[in-house]
């Protein structure tokens, strides 16, 4: 958040002073703000830190409460999202040590079961089997990983801390990946310089902690189980049995819940006593949404709050900027949805918190009535340190996700060799929006990934499909009353069938079969590549990988250390490859058109009533988002001047572009009078 410019030491003793005590003082020349932060440490050392936050124009009361934070600051301001199934699946056990957050996908109980002997013959620690013969099976396995995974965080963690003074030790290592505004790294660094680490170990220990293992869920993802062709009950549901996996076990951490709200799963909550307030007020396990619009949020999180469930995290999302499942949220934007987070922040908590405590009170639970936190943070799509300062300070935002270019370091992600390789050579037009997901929503795609190469490869040979070994998005029930998934082999080679009883033209024969044999098997794809690497791999996990990288790969392209990626993010380091990428939010924004422009193409037939709103509202949203950007980064004090007006030529090239695409809908009648008359206008003023 803020750039260090100059570290000075007064070795001046000023007995008798133990206390932490600042003084603000503020210069405003030439839109420059140094801030002189005077204080003294146990040892009595009066310290100066020059800091430059360059362009910042803030009220002095704003300016305190920023070196408050900075001061304070112990943790990192980034988190690792879930990436696919596999890539994150043990990212807790490589990078949690040095306190950084991250999160485990944990709708697959069969790579989570592997995973926990992969470990524990790592870790020395005996394995026991839970067989699929094992009543509730599926959530005891992701139970066992889980208790796994905090176990050998927790040995990591305290193996690092006993390192404590060692040069080049594992936690002088954690201290050099902090921010550099942290107050453990500062009095850390100024004691080596003074070879007095002894009077601080105490203190430095006890601030240090390791970074939260959380947990994922796809609220959708939460098909029924058979058993001999007969229907378990609900709570042996996908996300269910996720659910109650994590649930069951000794994390005291967050469940992020993705895709949508899903009642039923919702509602499945009251169930489990972690999510509720003991009677100090403290929540065990914390519940995270992970959205993408702001009605969305609002309506979910009273839904759960007239549970007497908290929502503890709004994680905001970029809908199609993103890596694996992209959610296009009816062409909002993504900084336009900060924006309005950011101006109802407090009525949204306030009201939630009324929900909330009225719920627990009929609930019987004691609460000492103080609202619990509620905090913000985005991910999708940043790639520099200067979109994240901006994130934090346009938007007020608690952390930043980084996800996709942490694909290319593998001290925290598992991604085999072969991937790796084609991650690295991948430019922008290998990154594509495909329609492969079994779920029928658009999915982040990479061209020429193995798993991609088998499917086409067994279709030209007559085996389209594949043999559906873990059964998880079964959804489809054309051909029998039990559900099957549409990438199954069941399945294509009967809509194949009736597709050849159809009589159409070559043309249009070719089209509907592409459509049929481009569904993937998601669940053994995106698994396979962590079993690779660690040699676990069984027969039905074969030898191909499904990966799904977001679009902001294209600019990143080589291997990375944890450190030299955690550099870049702080600023301290540049590894981006492309010098010309665009902002995260132009980017978004021509995805969107993309998007649009795809949507509309495949127009045939008059609309109907309900798909002329859609496009109406779609386009009216991306209309209201370019004026939003326009206007902010006319306006903001938070970039460089450079970056402002690269941004905005970005901006006036899409604009043009957006133009362009409206008259094509006009052409096509796919809007209504009143948006066409408003498009002349715009058009005239612009």
């Amino acid at each position: 958040m803020f750039n260090q410019i100059s570290y000075k030491r007064i070795i001046t003793k000023r007995g008798g002073v133990s206390s932490l005590k600042q003084i603000t003082i503020l210069n405003l020349a030439d839109q420059h703000i140094i801030l002189l932060h005077f204080f003294y440490n146990q040892n009595s050392w009066n310290e100066i830190i020059i800091l430059n936050l360059t362009a910042l124009k803030r009220n002095s009361n704003s300016i305190e409460k920023k070196a408050n934070n900075m001061i304070n600051t112990s943790r990192h301001k980034f988190h690792i999202p879930v990436m696919g199934l596999a890539f994150s699946v043990d990212t807790p056990i490589k990078v949690a040590h040095y306190g950084i957050d991250s999160v485990i996908s944990i709708m697959d109980d069969d790579l989570t079961e592997k995973m926990r002997e992969v470990h524990s013959k790592k870790s020395g620690i005996a394995f026991e089997k839970i067989s699929t013969k094992e009543d509730d099976y599926r959530a005891k396995r992701i139970t066992a990983y889980l208790n796994l995974v905090e176990k050998i965080v927790m040995q990591n963690f305290e193996s690092l801390k006993k390192s404590f003074g060692e040069k080049d030790g594992e936690f002088e290592k954690y201290i050099d990946m902090l921010p550099d505004n942290s107050e453990l790294k500062i009095r850390y660094k100024n004691a080596v310089i003074d070879d007095d680490l002894e009077s601080i170990r105490l203190w430095a220990l006890s601030k240090a902690k390791p970074g939260s293992i959380d947990v994922n869920i796809m609220t959708k993802v939460d098909g029924a189980v058979y058993h001999k062709n007969q229907k378990l009950p609900t709570k042996f549901n996908l996300a269910h049995s996720s659910l109650r996996g994590f649930a069951n076990s000794t994390l005291e951490s967050s469940v992020i819940l993705s895709a949508g709200m899903n009642p039923r799963l919702y509602s499945y909550f009251e169930e489990f006593k972690d999510f509720y307030p003991d009677e100090n007020g403290k929540l065990k396990k914390k519940i995270v949404l992970k959205v993408s619009d702001y009605r969305s949020a609002m309506i979910q999180g009273k839904f759960l709050a007239k549970k007497g469930l908290w929502i503890s995290e709004y994680r905001i999302e970029s809908g199609l900027n993103c890596g694996g499942h992209a959610f296009a949220s009816d062409g909002y934007l993504m900084g336009p949805i900060l924006a309005e987070f950011k101006k109802n922040r407090e009525s949204l908590k306030a009201a939630n918190h009324q929900i909330y405590s009225e719920a627990l009170e009929r609930k019987k639970i004691d609460f000492n009535g103080t609202p619990h936190e509620q905090i913000l943070t985005a991910q999708g799509g940043v790639g520099t340190n200067e979109e994240q300062n901006f994130l934090f300070e346009e938007y007020d935002i608690n952390s930043v996700g980084w996800g996709t270019p942490f694909l290319l370091v593998p001290e925290a992600t598992n991604v085999d060799e072969k991937t790796l390789s084609l991650l690295c050579r991948a430019r922008e037009n290998d990154l594509f929006l495909s329609r492969i997901s079994p779920l029928g929503v658009p999915f982040n795609s990479l061209k020429g990934s193995t798993k991609e190469i088998e499917k086409f490869t067994n279709a030209i040979n007559g085996k389209p499909g594949s043999p559906c070994p873990k059964k998880y998005l079964l959804s489809n029930t054309e051909f029998s009353e039990v559900p099957i998934c549409t990438a199954s082999s069941k399945y294509q080679n009967q809509k194949i069938e009736e597709l050849k009883r159809q009589n159409l033209s070559p043309e249009e024969y070719d089209k509907q079969y592409n459509k049929i044999i481009d569904k993937a098997c998601l669940c053994v794809g995106l698994a396979t590549s962590a079993l690779k690497n660690n040699n676990a791999t069984s027969k039905i996990d074969g030898d191909n990988v499904l990966i799904c990288p977001g679009p902001n790969l294209a600019y990143f392209s080589s291997i990375l250390s944890l450190k030299e990626m955690v550099d870049h993010i702080y600023g301290r380091a540049q590894v981006l490859s492309e010098n010309n990428r665009p902002n995260m939010f132009t980017k978004e924004l021509k995805l969107y058109l993309n998007y649009l422009k795809e949507e509309i193409a495949e127009v045939k037939d008059t609309p109907s009533v309900n798909t002329l709103k859609y496009y109406e509202a779609f386009r009216s949203n991306l209309s209201d988002g370019i004026n939003y950007y326009e206007q902010l980064f006319s306006n903001t004090t938070f970039l460089s001047e450079g970056t402002k007006q690269k941004t905005l030529n970005e901006l006036s090239d899409l604009r043009k572009e957006f133009e362009l695409i409206t008259e094509q809908m006009i052409l096509m009648e796919l809007l209504s009078d009143h948006d066409k008359e408003l498009n002349v206008s715009l058009s005239a003023t612009n």
